[in-house]
């Protein structure tokens, strides 16, 4: 029993690392790339719901879930003030089924 407890937990936790688990950096040279949030969600490339636990991310579906360290992170992310310095734009939604790509020529920025 001891065992597959033990089991079970390695394997969330490498799901947890594994999933849209994204650190938001200070700086933008730590990034691996630049994010605009668009107040509008036919302004984005990609619509983003914020989850609250690590289970609820998805597979580059556009559930996200913010890591407190950026080693737990599968992307590192820096938020930038103005559209044209971003490579992805996104979109905050309220609800996890809103969430997806609207252009999916950037999918490969979470890869």
């Amino acid at each position: 029993m001891k065992n597959f407890i033990l089991l079970l937990f390695v394997v969330l936790s490498y799901s947890q690392i594994n999933a849209q688990a994204v650190y938001s950096t200070e700086y933008s040279h730590q990034a691996d790339f630049k994010v605009f949030v668009a107040d509008y969600k036919h302004q984005a490339d990609l619509a983003v719901y914020k989850a609250e636990y690590s289970h609820q991310a998805g597979s580059n579906d556009g559930k996200w879930f913010f890591t407190d360290y950026a080693h737990q992170a599968k992307k590192k992310i820096y938020f930038v003030q103005y559209q044209h310095q971003a490579d992805l734009v996104i979109f905050f939604t309220k609800y996890g089924h809103e969430a997806g790509w609207q252009n999916s020529a950037k999918k490969h920025l979470m890869y």
